[in-house]
């Protein structure tokens, strides 16, 4: 019986530290939710029109609003990686040399051999001005999809927090459950019992479901 009671305890105490858990969760959830859309939001970020076939293709329903949400976020960095590949004749960043050729000043695929790159007035290899593309629309992509993922996370947070205040209260459902069966079960017994002409002191029936069957006399 003490360890029962023991045990009894510790659910409790689980039980409770589970739904403490379940509200900070669902605070901190609410918190990183609303901060990363003010963050999005102040951003100043507006679609292009559809007329863009990146907008068109990517955020049609958003053409000409501003990117408030992790999901527009997402989908304003997909239509700046359509518009970098225009502006780099579809070459990546690994794609393209660090200098412009000499051979073809305007071929965004550049060089990497310094020998056939083109010189400045000091003798010094141009940079690849198409490539340096890349490092901006890398830096600012990656900041609009981590908004995104933010976003995702603290969506989780909540899904994460409300599940862990329902577990508690479903576990001690189950266990109502349990405790109306049992209960069930003796009742039907006692009937039972009774029917077939036992004598049932109902005053020593234990909250622990024990019970004493007497026979009747037999003559």
């Amino acid at each position: 019986m003490k360890r029962k009671r023991i045990w009894e305890i510790g659910g409790f105490f689980a039980g409770g530290l589970l739904i403490v858990f379940g509200v900070v969760a669902i605070f901190m959830g609410v918190n990183g939710y609303n901060t990363t859309r003010d963050a999005i939001k102040g951003e100043g970020i507006t679609f292009g029109t559809a007329d863009d076939p990146a907008v068109a293709k990517y955020a049609e329903q958003w053409a000409g609003e501003q990117v408030t949400t992790g999901d527009q976020a997402r989908a304003f960095a997909k239509i700046m990686r359509e518009h970098t590949l225009e502006s780099t004749g579809g070459l990546t960043y690994a794609e393209m040399g660090r200098y412009q050729s000499a051979a073809k000043p305007d071929d965004p695929a550049g060089t990497s051999d310094e020998a056939a790159a083109l010189k400045d007035a000091n003798g010094q290899p141009v940079a690849n001005g198409a490539r340096d593309i890349w490092v901006t629309e890398t830096a600012l992509t990656t900041a609009l999809n981590v908004s995104y993922m933010a976003e995702r996370l603290s969506v989780f947070g909540l899904v994460v927090g409300i599940a862990g205040c329902l577990g508690k209260h479903a576990d001690k459902g189950e266990r109502q459950g349990r405790r109306k069966r049992r209960y069930l079960d003796l009742f039907q017994k006692v009937e039972e019992a009774q029917a077939a002409g036992w004598a049932i002191d109902r005053t020593r029936l234990r909250t622990s479901h024990e019970h004493e069957f007497h026979r009747p006399p037999e003559f």
